[in-house]
């Protein structure tokens, strides 16, 4: 190849990359078949060359800009009102052209796997899918992405016009939510589906809001010092520098002597941590291994020597547990086993006894967790609670290199909710809270915040959002206890406080054997009933009842509801009022005798109790006898009267 000829090459070259770069684009959330707001300026943005002269035209309006120096532009249509198709087009130095594209309701639905949940494992999924075919609902599903910085665009999609070929695998909560509406509304419907299984609530929060939240100083300030691109190294190397090089066998153990375990051991350099909790989540974030806890207790005269039980929680994922350097207990890969181990008579001495626990966590989430009531010492006539703070350190240090979407705060917000901003939505919709359960007192400022955050981001004011509570679920209690289930419930209805929410009660649809019941129709019904008074302003009684006030005289307590309809009612075959539980000021739930008196009150009384202070209705994991509804068949609202301190406190 002679001189001239490569100069030739190398200058087509540069004109073919040139073009490329110059080529205009888009962000995929638009493309053919997509449903854009009505009633607001629409906002459609993208990429070019640097001052390059983009033109935007949908049906007769037509908008130019100049893209800025970073080569992004955007442009804001006019208002417009229902309709469609039309064709909108997109000019640079070429041309992008969509078509089919509607303008309607658009609704961002996101959450965890009951909102990822698809149409095809729905009930009677075959002829739902069978019947899906509305032309006018129109379906985006937002690919799965963590990301450790705000993304600028989504890597792919498409929309999709709602047919048995599309709706399958679409969300199945998101599609009856758009069905229901479209029925109500006739207008084209736009639902963007971004939701990712199992993953809590901060991880869809932005770093700006969630760093305003101290609980999660420690992971936001890991993250900064790590690569998502090179996980594995950065962590290591991460970790190494705030815990420190340990040995790689363990440094608790001498031979086969639990030395840690001694009860003269010297452990005031230990570190402290609050119990129960997972490791990652207390300042061991990408650590696997093996950790050693201690604390002491205090054993009155009276209960030395004497047998008694500790109560463990749950340990992920395995443990040996010792007792004044005795070893009590020991539970191999058994990570949701409680461990309830008996003590020998004899182990407990009086004053300070130590209690040091072997952790070993092979992987993912680790430690010493549960229910903050299963972590104790029951002596013969009195109970010691163990949460709080315990001593800790590593002993054998292992690095954790799997990432995952709820390893730190805003992974998924920057990945697959700041791409979509500031594409023009009515509201948004959220199926979420399981993965917060355990932490549900702390859910109290975590969901209002997210909520906050994204309207904040949006820049579209107070935009409807409206969330699903947490179904029933797990095996029902016999008697009444605390419950995580119950106090993330709790939070969730407190939100109800921030403007132009709404929520749907589902303790009626759950299945105590699966987390993910398949009675999705319900809860898009449910949802559409918010979305017609929230956000349409429509006269229709959206809410089951919710509990207004109490009052009390002699042994029995009068609550009052509002979101009546035309009146309480009872649902049971022989008329009976359940899932009411009563107790005084020993805080010493029983279940109650209730019955309705009125349109809006309902009365509470126990033989038992004769200076009642406060009510629970539908508190507990599954309550799954709770029956109280309103002229409207929809469920009364899980509450509390009382202000004591929870389980996840």
């Amino acid at each position: 190849m002679n001189t001239t000829t490569k100069i030739w090459i190398t200058l087509l070259l540069f004109f073919i990359a040139g073009s490329i770069l110059a080529q205009v684009k888009v962000s995929p959330i638009f493309n053919n078949n997509m449903v854009l707001q009505q009633g607001m300026e629409i906002p459609v943005w993208g990429w070019a060359t640097p001052g390059e002269k983009v033109t935007v035209t949908l049906e007769k309006a037509t908008v130019s800009v100049k893209a800025n120096k970073q080569g992004k532009w955007l442009v804001k249509l006019p208002k417009m009102d229902y309709g469609g198709p039309y064709k909108m087009t997109v000019k640079g130095k070429n041309l992008l052209t969509y078509d089919n594209v509607m303008i309607g309701e658009v609704w961002v639905c996101s959450g965890q796997s009951n909102m990822e949940f698809n149409l095809i494992t729905a009930k009677n999924a075959e002829a739902e899918i069978a019947a899906s075919n509305y032309p006018e609902i129109r379906l985006f599903t937002v690919k799965k992405r963590i990301s450790q910085s705000p993304q600028e665009q989504l890597e792919e999609g498409e929309w999709a016009a709602c047919s048995a070929v599309s709706s399958p695998r679409f969300s199945a909560v998101a599609y009856f939510f758009g069905r229901a509406l479209y029925e109500k509304l006739k207008v084209p419907i736009g639902l963007i589906n971004t939701s990712w299984g199992g993953t809590v609530a901060e991880t869809w929060t932005s770093e700006q809001t969630i760093a305003q939240n101290p609980d999660f100083a420690n992971q936001m300030s890991q993250l900064k010092k790590i690569n998502l691109d090179d996980y594995a190294t950065s962590i290591e190397r991460e970790v190494r520098a705030r815990i420190g090089e340990t040995s790689t066998v363990d440094l608790g153990m001498k031979g086969d002597q639990p030395i840690w375990a001694a009860p003269g051991l010297d452990d005031s350099a230990w570190k402290t941590m609050k119990l129960p909790g997972y490791i990652e989540q207390n300042g061991l974030q990408g650590v696997d291994g093996i950790i050693w806890f201690r604390r002491e207790i205090e054993i009155l005269p009276t209960e030395a020597g004497k047998a008694a039980t500790l109560f463990l929680a749950k340990v992920n994922d395995s443990d040996n547990t010792f007792l004044n350097g005795t070893l009590i207990g020991a539970t191999k890969l058994m990570a949701d086993k409680l461990r309830i181990y008996p003590i020998p008579a004899g182990v407990l001495k009086p004053g300070k006894n130590i209690l040091t626990v072997q952790v070993e966590d092979i992987g993912n989430m680790g430690g010493i967790y549960g229910d903050s009531v299963s972590l104790k010492l029951q002596c013969e006539k009195r109970s010691i609670p163990l949460s709080g703070n315990w001593k800790y350190k590593v002993g054998l240090l292992k690095f954790n290199a799997v990432l995952s979407p709820n390893s730190y705060p805003t992974l998924l917000y920057n990945g697959m909710i700041h791409p979509l901003i500031p594409y023009g939505i009515k509201g948004a919709i959220w199926y979420q809270g399981e993965g917060n359960a355990g932490r549900a007192k702390q859910y109290q400022k975590v969901f209002p915040d997210l909520i906050k955050d994204w309207r904040n981001h949006w820049n579209k004011g107070d935009f409807p959002f409206l969330f699903v509570q947490l179904a029933n679920f797990m095996k029902a209690d016999s008697i009444p206890v605390e419950s995580q289930w119950a106090e993330l419930r709790e939070a969730q209805s407190k939100t109800l406080a921030l403007p132009n929410t709404g929520m749907a009660v589902t303790t009626d649809v759950g299945d105590a054997l699966d987390i993910h019941p398949k009675d999705k129709q319900t809860v898009g019904k449910r949802l559409a009933l918010n979305a017609l008074k929230v956000a349409y302003n429509q006269v229709v009684v959206n809410s089951g009842p919710v509990f207004k006030q109490m009052s009390i005289k002699g042994n029995r307590i009068t609550l009052t509801f509002e979101s009546v309809g035309s009146g309480l009612k009872v649902k049971d075959k022989y008329g009976y009022l359940k899932g009411f539980a009563i107790a005084g000021e020993d805080h010493k739930f029983e279940w109650a005798n209730t019955r309705i008196t009125g349109a809006y009150t309902v009365e509470v009384f126990s033989p038992n109790i004769l200076q009642p202070v406060a009510v629970r209705y539908g508190w507990g994991n599954n309550p799954d006898d709770a029956n109280l509804y309103n002229s409207a068949d929809l469920p009364a609202s899980p509450f509390r009267t009382d202000q004591w301190k929870g389980i996840t406190e």
